[in-house]
């Protein structure tokens, strides 16, 4: 087995007062007139944010919380991954590797921590930071590249033969199909989407819809994933130079893909909010983290074209959450080995973080029924 490393947040000083300045210094731009979020970022609550940042958010809070839970480093296959690592109470905990996606980060799954290491069904919770986010190596890669990553950190780093998995679709399904001697099942809130590739002749009328509304949704809210698939680096200069850029960029998605019901706070507290950016800040991670949309889509399009996506063989539940995608049965049962599947009462994209509970029940639920 590899060394790891215990590893501590501590932010230099001079980090958090280059920040205080910047945002001191912001340049506003005009803004439409009662704008809310028909523009984007709400202009309104984005003042009160920032207003917030400068005036009662404590990083020093916010950063012994983090560094309550146990994190740590390793090296592999030359690249330096850090991770939180928190054995379940139980002696029969099962592994379990948790996934964040973007514009998150493993600080998504800190509420569930300790709902899912007590109890009768206990994991031995894994949750990397992905390759170029937060304090894993600032280093950009496909969600293939990383679900090697991964996989050798479970296996080579921390002893495990077998393991369940959890999180990021791509990273999550790509690990499954890569090692499924090693993955027992997979546990996912979407099941991917559409990609030109499909016959839809043979698709139910339920699965029509979804393809149906995954183009408008597309129309409407993928402008993110064309420039960050195309020309991250143009986005990355502007991102990494403002704290208040950045905190837009972010803001609009936990606004769009969360069960907000027009509030944003009826999902994240401003605490929560900005520590997932800060995150970003003060790691200088953001231009590597969207990047990876680049380096997926030239895994997917190296070949002249989008490719049919191989059906996840490894046995898999799906726990679909109405503000994120409306994933219909049929659908999933197309794309994974669907061996369970749920349709939540609330909660969106960021279902650990807003809705630690019940996301945290639909894994226990997993865990059992694949023990």
């Amino acid at each position: 087995m590899k060394a790891l490393q215990p590893f501590n947040i501590d932010v230099p000083q001079t980090v958090l007062e280059d920040l205080a300045l910047r945002l001191k210094q912001t340049r506003w731009t005009d803004e439409p007139e009662n704008a809310g979020w028909n523009y984007g970022t709400n202009p309104q609550y984005l003042r009160e944010l920032v207003a917030y940042w400068q005036q009662g958010f404590d990083w020093r809070k916010q950063e012994a919380l983090l560094n309550s839970i146990p994190q740590f480093t390793a090296e592999v296959d030359g690249v330096q991954l850090h991770f939180a690592y928190i054995k379940g109470k139980n002696a029969n905990s099962q592994p379990l590797l948790l996934t964040h996606e973007w514009p998150d980060s493993f600080f998504r799954f800190y509420k569930i921590i300790p709902l899912l290491t007590t109890g009768e069904t206990t994991f031995d919770l894994i949750i990397p930071s992905i390759p170029g986010f937060g304090f894993s190596q600032k280093v950009a890669v496909s969600s293939a590249r990383a679900a090697s990553l991964f996989s050798q950190l479970m296996t080579d780093v921390l002893g495990y033969e077998q393991y369940l998995a959890a999180g990021d679709f791509s990273i999550t399904t790509s690990l499954a199909q890569q090692f499924p001697e090693q993955v027992k099942a997979i546990h996912l809130t979407d099941t991917g989407y559409p990609n030109g590739t499909e016959d839809w002749s043979t698709m139910s009328p339920a699965e029509q819809e979804f393809g149906q509304f995954i183009q408008g949704w597309w129309f409407m809210e993928g402008a993110f994933n064309m420039i960050q698939s195309t020309k991250p680096q143009t986005l990355g200069y502007a991102l990494n130079d403002s704290p208040v850029g950045l905190a837009s960029w972010i803001l609009e998605k936990f606004y769009a893909w969360s069960d907000t019901k027009g509030n944003i706070e009826n999902s994240f507290t401003k605490d929560e909010i900005l520590t997932n950016i800060m995150i970003y800040w003060v790691t200088e991670t953001i231009n590597t983290a969207i990047r990876r949309y680049l380096e997926d889509a030239r895994a997917m399009f190296g070949q002249g074209g989008p490719q049919p996506v191989p059906k996840t063989m490894v046995p898999t539940a799906v726990s679909v959450f109405p503000a994120d995608s409306n994933t219909p049965e049929e659908w999933a049962a197309r794309r994974v080995n669907l061996q369970r599947f749920s349709k939540l009462p609330v909660g969106g994209r960021f279902a650990a973080l807003e809705q630690p509970e019940l996301y945290s029940k639909e894994i226990r639920t997993f865990g059992q029924l694949f023990s």
